[in-house]
């Protein structure tokens, strides 16, 4: 996520403590004592201990963890559904922990909407009335709540079901529902808290795919909290990983797999299919050797062959477009014929790939050709560099299963 994008959500230094004693276990905490320490002398339960972090503009931001890590708590002092004991929270820059009740409440029915696990559709209203509930209390007249409930139903795919009471539909329709309600109010920010988490997996996955294709066309700034590592992976923009109310880790999901910034979050990740997240741009050689056509003939490829160890290298012309391998039988071939160029030996139908194909999407490539995998701009097709078939095969088979109750054994010992 570029840095330079809007900042739609700040956080600094927010802390939540639950119990009587908050102000002495504030100073504790202050004072560097651990979760366990504050609990033992005070009964006070650390929920977030000192969070720092910004979310931007249109952003999908996951967050993550197991239970009590502080995922949910933190979540809600976002929209002051639960206060903070200290620290600020801003949105569009407008510190909202200063904010009187009524500037609050302004703020969940025009800037925040949330969507709980638990549906909370009222049972004997309409799913219509359900989705125009939130205008309703807004003060907004009937035949505009109920276009505006009306767009949002379409949207999430319930035309037809206005009608309908809560109970007459299933777990997946209902959650839409509650998705509509949300959306009726044209939030800028969407907060979900464990939303698909008490649907089948099969909804789950619908629900899932119609939540990234809503964000693909409203462009929300979306908060999704989730304790499912795959979920996060499949929606997160960035993901931030919490343990024991403490931030583990921000960053994409291939910055998190590929350099995890803990014994813990390293962990956490283990039991994740690798090959589905890490791409070409964070698998391949950036700087290889290169060939130049018209520059280098049969002889001097032989050379940077020798010093390199190579058996194959990348072609390129003077303006370092990709145009495809040459191999060392063919160069050894050419030289002995005295040829001046590498031209008749280039070899064009190779695999190319951008930065973001994905190990799993390239391996299907390998099993054609015996060349290594060129990574190549979009637009310009210039080299940015090489994967080989043995870093490819590698990559697919370093992950391996690690079974949720060890990463709660590594959790409650650490």
């Amino acid at each position: 996520m570029e840095a330079n994008r809007p900042v739609k959500i700040k956080v600094e230094d927010l802390v939540l403590i639950f119990g009587k004693n908050k102000e002495k276990a504030l100073q504790m905490l202050n004072a560097g004592k651990t979760k366990k320490e504050i609990l033992t002398d005070t009964h006070c339960t650390v929920g977030v201990n000192r969070a720092n972090f910004e979310i931007y503009e249109g952003e999908f931001f996951v967050i993550m963890g197991l239970s009590g890590s502080g995922k949910s708590t933190l979540l809600r002092c976002l929209n002051r559904l639960i206060e903070p004991t200290s620290g600020n929270v801003y949105v569009n820059g407008d510190n909202i922990t200063r904010k009187n009740h009524q500037e609050l409440l302004d703020v969940r029915r025009t800037e925040m909407s949330m969507v709980f696990q638990k549906f909370g559709l009222l049972p004997h209203r309409s799913i219509l009335e359900n989705v125009a509930f939130g205008l309703e209390l807004r003060g907004e007249g009937k035949e505009t709540r109920e276009n505006k409930a009306q767009v949002a139903i379409d949207t999430v795919g319930l035309h037809g079901f206005e009608h309908q009471l809560p109970a007459q539909l299933s777990g997946g329709m209902q959650q839409r529902v509650g998705l509509a309600r949300a959306l009726t109010n044209d939030p800028e920010v969407l907060l979900m808290d464990e939303a698909f988490s008490a649907l089948d997996p099969l909804i789950k996955t619908e629900m899932q795919d119609e939540l990234m294709s809503l964000q693909n066309t409203l462009k929300k700034t979306v908060v999704f909290v989730t304790h499912d590592l795959d979920e996060a992976i499949k929606l997160g923009d960035r993901i931030m990983i919490m343990k024991d109310g403490i931030i583990e880790q921000i960053g994409t999901a291939e910055e998190i797999l590929t350099s995890p910034a803990t014994p813990y979050v390293e962990a956490f990740v283990k039991k994740v299919d690798r090959k589905t997240i890490i791409t070409a741009g964070t698998l391949m050689h950036e700087k290889p050797t290169v060939v130049r056509l018209g520059k280098d003939g049969p002889e001097g490829t032989l050379r940077k062959m020798r010093s390199t160890g190579l058996d194959v290298l990348p072609v390129l012309n003077d303006q370092n477009t990709f145009l495809g391998f040459v191999w060392v039988t063919d160069a050894v071939q050419s030289a002995k014929t005295k040829e001046k160029t590498v031209a008749s030996i280039l070899l064009t139908n190779v695999p190319t790939v951008t930065t973001e194909v994905t190990v799993e999407e390239m391996l299907p490539l390998i099993t054609a050709t015996r060349s290594p995998i060129a990574v190549i701009d979009r637009e310009s097709k210039k080299l940015l560099g090489i994967v080989t078939q043995n870093s490819l095969v590698i990559e697919a088979t370093r992950f391996d299963e690690q079974d949720i109750s060890q990463l709660k054994e590594f959790a409650n010992n650490n």
